[in-house]
């Protein structure tokens, strides 16, 4: 898709595509993403922050004069566009270390999710899910008040991403179908990491089988019909679960992730063994200097970077990519998936092109590749800008999935 905003940023236009995205299910207003991108200055993180949290003040606050006049409706539908542009004012601020104004906006797209949360029928209920000696934030969607079991579709982000924007990338379209939706914040995400201080770990089974165990509580899920779907780089971790937690009846990645790893090492010469032992060293100064010259020169790496740090918790750039060999389904994990899979594809991913087939390739299990392309205006990264059509079609998947297999 060609860059309408800002043409020399690929980054920055990613970005707000993705706040564009979010419009279908009443992320953002049209005229409110333009307006505040053409106040941005092109490249610069502060002037980012500084005009994204400019709307989503302003929207908030009309938000809060429609609920003190009791018009409900007008305030929910500004609290939700104000909790994402809460989270875009804070996106580029997680240097290491971080930018202390990145909590103040992450807090306040997290209150102004949950007051229109509060003003759904049935409300969307914050929950704690136990996990080790802490809990994990997340939402229960609930499709109607009646406690009768559904299918269930519990569901996380990625690198990046919040459990509050899963509202718009999956959560309201499930409930619109009949499903139980549980969305969560798993270690690393930001939630967890924000105010638990808790970085992401490779293992992902040990973070979604105490979520399993809290689902299986609920009145409002069907056991025998859970589901599980990782956005971004939940595509590596949520099939890593699903070949270890045997109770899901589907899985869906989105897109798929095969390794990690080979993003870390496609820059460095040599072959991958080599390559790994380099990253992994004690001491490695031509590298370290390489990847200071790239975040210097590329601003997406400059930001995948920095934040990568922050989300892993180490103090290097090497550290970081040394971090991402560890999230691999290669070794013989993939083929241990046993549900019926999705792998979606986005034919103009700019982190991961090529993963998904070779997540695909690597299943042993009932499991199906679906494409999205430019032409449908769904082929960037995870189907930003297409979300009606990659919905649809992902629920059309799950569902006939879910009575085909007799879940």
């Amino acid at each position: 898709m060609k860059q309408l905003l800002f043409p020399n940023n690929t980054q920055f236009w990613y970005e707000t595509l993705r706040s564009m995205s979010h419009i279908a299910y009443g992320g953002a207003d049209f005229g409110e993403v333009v307006s505040t991108s053409e106040r941005i200055v092109e490249g610069d993180y502060d002037s980012w922050h500084k005009e994204w949290l400019a709307t989503a003040d302003r929207v908030s606050a009309e938000a809060q004069k429609a609920l003190d006049a009791g018009h409900t409706i007008s305030a929910r539908d500004g609290f939700l566009r104000a909790s994402n542009y809460y989270r875009s004012a804070e996106f580029f601020l997680h240097g290491h270390p971080c930018d202390p104004r990145h909590d103040h906006a992450y807090d306040r797209s997290v209150a102004c999710f949950r007051s229109a949360a509060a003003l759904y029928t049935p409300v969307i209920e914050p929950v704690g899910i136990p996990y080790e000696d802490t809990t994990l934030p997340g939402y229960l969607y609930r499709a109607d008040t009646t406690g009768e079991p559904r299918p269930t579709l519990i569901m996380h982000n990625g690198f990046d991403g919040t459990a509050e924007e899963m509202h718009f990338f999956g959560a309201l379209a499930g409930v619109e179908r009949g499903y139980t939706v549980l969305v969560f914040d798993g270690p690393g995400q930001p939630g967890p990491r924000h105010h638990q201080d808790l970085v992401f770990r490779p293992d992902w089974e040990n973070v979604i089988t105490p979520v399993i165990d809290f689902a299986e509580t609920l009145p409002e899920v069907d056991n025998s019909r859970i589901a599980l779907l990782g956005c971004s780089m939940g595509g590596v971790l949520a099939p890593r679960a699903a070949a270890f937690e045997h109770r899901l009846a589907a899985l869906i990645a989105v897109d798929g992730v095969y390794d990690l790893g080979q993003v870390s090492v496609r820059n460095i010469p040599g072959d991958r063994e080599a390559a790994e032992r380099l990253l992994r060293a004690d001491s490695a100064p031509e590298l370290d200097d390489a990847m200071e010259r790239i975040m210097a020169t590329d601003a997406t790496a400059r930001w995948a970077i920095n934040h990568g740090m922050y989300v892993m918790g180490v103090d290097t750039p090497r550290a970081f990519s040394a971090s991402y060999l560890d999230y691999t389904l290669g070794g013989g994990i993939a083929e241990k998936i046993q549900c019926p899979t999705l792998v979606c594809d986005a034919a103009e991913d700019e982190f991961f092109k090529g993963q998904p087939e070779q997540l695909y390739d690597h299943l042993t299990c009932p499991k199906t590749l679906m494409v999205f392309t430019a032409e449908e205006g769904a082929g960037a990264h995870c189907h930003t800008g297409g979300m009606r059509l990659c919905l649809a079609r992902i629920y059309d998947w799950l569902d006939t999935t879910l009575t085909t297999t007799g879940a």
